[in-house]
């Protein structure tokens, strides 16, 4: 990947840091999602879903909830962006599986958007029924489809684009982190992109270096911006444009969740090797990349088209959700290896010091669903009801 990279730059000149995050990410030859499994203990970094099984089982929770308040839809999809090793998915149809009386007469489909083969591999493997085999179609839309273990029908895609339009229910967890910034510094001159180039003292190493002038990405600046250091996403206000115009057209709902600020932050942009910071430009392709979500900038981008709610810490997001009650279920089953297991992934999902306060929950809703036209309204109502939306509130026990 070093040596790819140092051949790019010497035939282009300075590259940006998102043409160098998309390079090491998803190249299609040497990328670090590409071919290689990076989650768990023994990869770069874990994730809520892979700690607690009590954190996929809540988001679960939190669809049907959205469901059953905007009139109990005959079908919808699960549709998730970045689905990891399937874990998330897995722990969601479970929760499925057990309200299934809830759900009988909903046509329900799954739809993960996956760039990584290897990681699609291990999604098949996690969600779906051995004894039905995979369909593979490498150059159509849709590279597989299969069924999960629960029967219900599941499609992987390479892009959001590809996926059907419908009333949808999409998911992004630790998605949104790692897409491609481009950076900024402030200089007496203005604006100035912070590009990445081979140093003159050692030609096999890379450095930071600025602009001579001004570059396109320029324009995702805000006019008053404060800070004198931003990261900019345009892949992410695409993502999100998209996510927003489906909500508003057929309804549902986005539900996203990573670590990120409201436009406050400078510098984010890091590297994590055996769950320990590695700096970027060291040994490229060989560890994950990310940098904060601007949650200030995804409001933006989805441009009034639907409403959103958040962010909201992760903890209180859960603690909303009920986590405290379906912990105590769980404890009450279980033997003493496995309280201290659920004991331990709770304590580093919800902990302020640990995941509870550095991960962010926010939700993109259709207008009508805060403003009570979802339902047919009742006779004698004067006003719709509307229903809080869970996990964004206090719980009110009923």
């Amino acid at each position: 990947m070093l040596r790819h990279l140092i051949y790019k730059i010497k035939a282009t000149g300075p590259i940006t840091v998102a043409e160098y995050m998309k390079e090491v990410l998803t190249n299609p030859a040497k990328g670090y999602y590409v071919y290689r499994d990076m989650l768990g203990e023994k990869g770069d970094f874990i994730t809520s879903p892979e700690i607690s099984q009590i954190f996929g089982e809540l988001l679960g929770i939190w669809f049907i909830s959205e469901w059953m308040a905007t009139g109990k839809n005959a079908a919808f999809q699960l549709v998730e962006l970045g689905p990891g090793r399937g874990t998330l998915t897995g722990d969601i149809l479970r929760v499925f599986s057990q309200l299934g009386s809830v759900l009988k007469n909903c046509d329900i489909s799954i739809h993960l958007v996956e760039v990584s083969e290897k990681l699609s591999e291990i999604q098949a493997l996690t969600l779906t029924e051995e004894k039905i085999p995979l369909e593979r179609s490498a150059g159509s839309p849709v590279c597989m489809r299969g069924v999960t273990k629960a029967g219900i029908p599941i499609s992987w895609y390479r892009d959001l684009q590809d996926v059907p339009k419908g009333y949808s229910f999409y998911l992004a967890h630790e998605f949104f982190d790692v897409l491609p910034v481009h950076k900024f510094q402030k200089t007496p001159q203005g604006w100035r992109e912070v590009l990445i180039d081979i140093d003159p003292q050692v030609s096999d190493k890379l450095r930071f270096v600025l602009a001579p002038g001004v570059t396109p990405a320029e324009v995702f600046i805000q006019r008053d911006e404060m800070r004198d250091h931003v990261e900019v996403c345009p892949e992410a206000g695409v993502i999100i444009q998209e996510l927003s115009q489906r909500i508003a057209l057929t309804g549902g709902a986005a539900l996203i969740a990573d670590y990120g600020h409201e436009g406050t932050k400078t510098d984010t942009f890091r590297g994590f090797c055996g769950h320990k910071l590695h700096d970027v430009l060291t040994a490229p392709g060989t560890a994950d990349l990310t940098a904060d979500v601007d949650f200030s900038y995804l409001r933006r981008m989805a441009g009034g088209q639907v409403a959103s709610l958040g962010p909201i810490k992760q903890q209180m997001f859960l603690k909303n959700m009920g986590i405290d009650v379906r912990l105590k279920v769980l404890l009450d089953k279980s033997d003493e290896p496995a309280r201290q297991q659920l004991l331990q992934g709770y304590d580093m999902i919800m902990n302020p010091q640990k995941m509870g306060e550095r991960f962010n929950f926010f939700a993109l809703l259709p207008h009508q669903r805060l403003h009570g036209r979802s339902h047919p309204m009742d006779a004698c109502q004067s006003k719709p009801s509307v229903s809080p939306v869970a996990g964004f509130g206090e719980l009110t026990w009923r």
